[in-house]
């Protein structure tokens, strides 16, 4: 007779045969059975976190920088509930989770036992798929399910719901299935007629340009390597959307930028006037777009998209390729290797216009900001951080609002699965407890969680998982004093009417690190400010930056909501032609 397992045990035995190093969680009564089998598992090390939002975006910051599904624990009822914003986000920018809740026992579903909610309910929304688990003879292959559903076609969070009498119940264990490749992706549907129809267009194209996003980081650095061979074989321009950063280097001349509410104005210029556009793995979303109906009016369109489902859905387009990035692109490489068709050399004469007006364009000088020796400007703080850490192999997270935008614009991004930041969602608060799941995957990096101070006070607690698990993350806190963006946009929106956004009591950042058990430092004045990142980047330890920023500095460029992508304010002297008025203002 097989050996039999409990379910906690049949948990961990799952988890080991998907390869699992790290789980992010925090026990409650309806998962202490598997808490208690965790001591005889030593290959997987469990992060306690303080806060389940926490697990959940640590596991997005694992996840997104080392391109493994993040695996998080929670309780059931409130652990489960507060995971659901980390779920959310994860969904809407396609991160790997495996999220593992306790439900109270089969016999006490739907009686309004203690702590039990509706879990699949409630996470139904906001995840590929989720399952509760009603038979221990489920258990295993729904385990095994989630894990292949998390990592294949576009990845996502799903989420198992497991009651505690299945915990506790025994049966023998199966591994999963072999003739399926767990971390594989779905079957392409582009042909080679697809390819050719691109090919044809591109040899034609006057005004061509790449338009990348997420999808190129999420289908491997295989796809960010033959991303950067298309281009180079092409000789196209190329802008990012900001989860695509990273994908094609920063600081490459055929790179103009992100593009977007506070992308530059060369690649929004240039998205407006294309003739072709290349969409490869972003979804047109409403940052990017603008007024729908003006979106790049003159181009013929092109979507690469694992996802079928986002071919059409906001912008119609003249051709798609559905598949793996990756595939899809070393498709195109292939076939004009083969045609002998170095479009860089023969259609260079044919698009030299084209990059004359991207250069008249780039003379705009879009990011530029006015700088001051009495007050740090925070597009000069990113500078600085950029300059002085470029060297090493450094992961960035934010938070989110003007300190995000500005990290986008002024820090580069050379390699992919270096910048993890919330997109779809937008949540204040992700940008620290990413830094942990990001130092966990890669404990000898630098990992610096650019921050505003009103975001990062929302997930402050999990300094105390940084402090104890030895994590030498750097928060850098952009302090404006302000909720930035929600400032900005009362000023353009509402008249000045800076209604709540003034953040009265914070805390002496410097004595809440020391609290913490942590390094402290503050910087105040610009001609401090080099010294002082050295003294952080040098620490062997987590450290709190309290980097003291100009309050009234507004993120420039800027998309005028309700406008088209080429009506951009780029800077403080445009806005009172460029106000924002009617219908805009329901659009922020």
């Amino acid at each position: 007779m097989s050996k039999l397992f409990t379910g906690a045990e049949i948990v961990f035995k799952c988890l080991e045969d998907q390869k699992v190093d790290f789980i992010f969680g925090y026990p409650g009564g309806a998962v202490l059975p598997i808490y208690d089998e965790l001591k005889n598992h030593s290959s997987i090390k469990h992060i306690l976190v303080r806060h389940e939002q926490g697990a959940g975006h640590a596991a997005e910051g694992y996840a997104r920088s080392s391109g493994k599904p993040g695996v998080v624990l929670v309780t059931s009822g409130p652990g489960a509930t507060n995971v659901v914003t980390a779920l959310t986000d994860a969904y809407m920018d396609s991160v790997p989770l495996v999220c593992i809740s306790g439900q109270v026992p089969t016999h006490l579903i739907g009686t309004d036992a203690f702590q039990e909610c509706d879990t699949t309910g409630i996470t139904r929304p906001c995840t590929k798929h989720n399952w509760l688990v009603k038979d221990i003879k489920d258990l295993s292959k729904t385990i095994h399910e989630a894990f292949r559903v998390a990592t294949t076609g576009r990845p996502g969070p799903v989420l198992v719901d497991i009651p505690k009498d299945i915990q506790f119940a025994k049966i023998s264990y199966s591994k999963p299935k072999t003739e399926k490749k767990l971390n594989g992706k779905s079957i392409n549907h582009f042909t080679q007629k697809d390819i050719d129809e691109l090919i044809n267009l591109m040899s034609k194209s006057k005004k061509p340009i790449i338009y990348s996003g997420g999808g190129v980081i999420n289908s491997g650095p295989e796809a960010s390597d033959v991303l950067r061979e298309l281009v180079q074989l092409t000789g196209f321009p190329i802008t990012s959307t900001l989860q695509g950063l990273g994908a094609y280097p920063g600081d490459d001349n055929q790179f103009l930028g992100m593009l977007g509410m506070h992308g530059t104005y060369e690649a929004n210029n240039a998205m407006h006037d294309c003739d072709l556009l290349i969409n490869i793995g972003a979804r047109f979303d409403d940052r990017i777009t603008g007024k729908i109906d003006e979106f790049s009016p003159k181009s013929k369109k092109i979507h690469i998209d694992i996802d079928p489902s986002s071919i059409n859905k906001i912008i119609k387009v003249d051709l798609s390729l559905v598949g793996d990035v990756k595939d899809v692109l070393k498709g195109i490489n292939r076939t004009l290797k083969k045609k002998n068709m170095n479009l860089n050399k023969s259609n260079k004469q044919q698009t030299s216009k084209w990059w004359e007006q991207i250069q008249k364009w780039r003379t705009k000088n879009s990011l530029h900001f006015k700088n001051s020796d009495e007050t740090i400007k925070p597009q000069h703080a990113v500078q600085r951080l950029y300059e002085l850490t470029k060297h090493k192999d450094t992961f960035v997270t934010t938070e989110v609002g003007q300190h995000q935008m500005w990290a986008a614009q002024h820090y580069k991004f050379n390699k992919p699965n270096r910048w993890m930041t919330s997109g779809g969602l937008g949540t204040m608060g992700y940008g620290l407890p990413a830094a942990v799941g990001v130092q966990i995957a890669h404990p000898k990096k630098l990992v610096i969680d650019i921050a505003g101070e009103a975001s990062v006070l929302m997930t402050m607690q999990e300094m105390s998982t940084a402090v104890q698990y030895n994590l030498p993350i750097k928060i850098f806190i952009l302090n404006n004093q302000y909720m930035g963006m929600v400032r900005q946009w009362q000023e353009l929106l509402h008249e000045k009417n800076y209604s709540e956004s003034y953040s009265e009591a914070l805390p002496d950042f410097i004595k809440l690190a020391e609290a913490y058990g942590c390094k402290g430092i503050k910087a105040e004045k610009p001609d401090e400010l080099d010294d002082k990142i050295k003294e952080m980047v040098q620490f062997d330890g987590p450290v709190i930056f309290d980097c003291r920023v100009d309050p009234n500095e507004n993120c420039f460029p800027m998309i005028p909501s309700g406008k088209p992508h080429n009506q951009m304010i780029l800077g403080p002297s445009e806005k009172e032609e460029n106000k924002i008025t009617g219908k805009g203002k329901a659009l922020v």
